[in-house]
């Protein structure tokens, strides 16, 4: 009988060893860069901003969102008006408005506006939104940036909901220590041909709970390199800076 019961112990040991859920997998390790960027705040929210000569908003409450993009454009006038173009992206679709009047785009046109409007935002409140159900995500191995480790999380797209540019991969490196997305790449194949970038984040600030940073915009002299090995081109000062992208007057309501 004391062998039966100390079998049976062991049985269960064993099983729930081989059920305790792995720790620090892709998932939990977004799942906590997201609370700590302020993710529930961002859940319910109104956030406004300037990016370059354009302003944006968005609204998102319970799965719903409604994007914005306002600028003016000085090459079309009408009656010697300039003409304000209002971008919106909704659950419904996408729709542009020219002095406030609706136009009827081309398919190709709505999907390059739709993705050029979706890419600000998306940018914005990074990691929000990789938790989409057509994100996939993967962890690949631990590195150091400037003396910091990181979790490296590689995250590809489902064709089915992956947007326009679906075929792009990133890749997050979050600090080990805070949390947070400190620097990400991504790979990209446009008409206009194929290209990586590396952006390091800069600028922290909260607004009403919800981190927002700004980037350095870094590119390598070969295109054809692993956005794994980026880091350390990073650090040999063997990446060119492009350009910086920077959000201006933030503002945020929570609803």
């Amino acid at each position: 009988m004391r062998y039966s019961l100390l079998i049976l112990l062991s049985i269960f040991l064993l099983n729930c060893k081989q059920e305790k859920p792995e720790e620090h997998t892709a998932q939990s390790i977004i799942d906590k860069s997201i609370v700590v960027s302020g993710g529930e705040f961002i859940d319910s929210s109104l956030i406004a901003f300037d990016f370059r000569d354009k302003h944006y908003s968005a609204f998102r409450q319970n799965g719903t969102y409604h994007f914005e993009r306002k600028f003016r454009d000085s090459s079309l006038k009408y009656f010697d008006t300039i003409t304000q173009i209002t971008d919106i992206l909704n659950n419904k679709g996408f729709m542009r408005l020219v002095n406030d009047f609706p136009m009827n785009e081309p398919d190709s046109m709505v999907v390059k506006y739709s993705a050029s409007v979706n890419s600000v935002h998306y940018f914005s409140v990074l990691p929000y939104g990789l938790n989409d159900e057509a994100v996939n995500k993967k962890r690949l191995e631990d590195t150091s940036i400037k003396g910091e480790n990181y979790y490296t999380i590689q995250v590809t797209f489902d064709q089915n909901g992956g947007g326009e540019d679906f075929e792009d991969v990133f890749v997050y490196w979050v600090n080990k220590t805070t949390e947070k997305v400190d620097y990400l790449a991504y790979s990209y194949n446009e008409d206009d041909g194929k290209g990586i970038r590396f952006r390091e984040a800069y600028n922290e600030r909260y607004v009403k709970g919800i981190r927002f940073v700004d980037y350095n915009n870094y590119k390598p002299e070969d295109a054809s390199v692993s956005l794994t090995v980026l880091p350390q081109l990073f650090e040999s000062a063997n990446l060119k800076l492009l350009s910086k992208i920077e959000l201006e007057n933030v503002r945020v309501s929570l609803n």
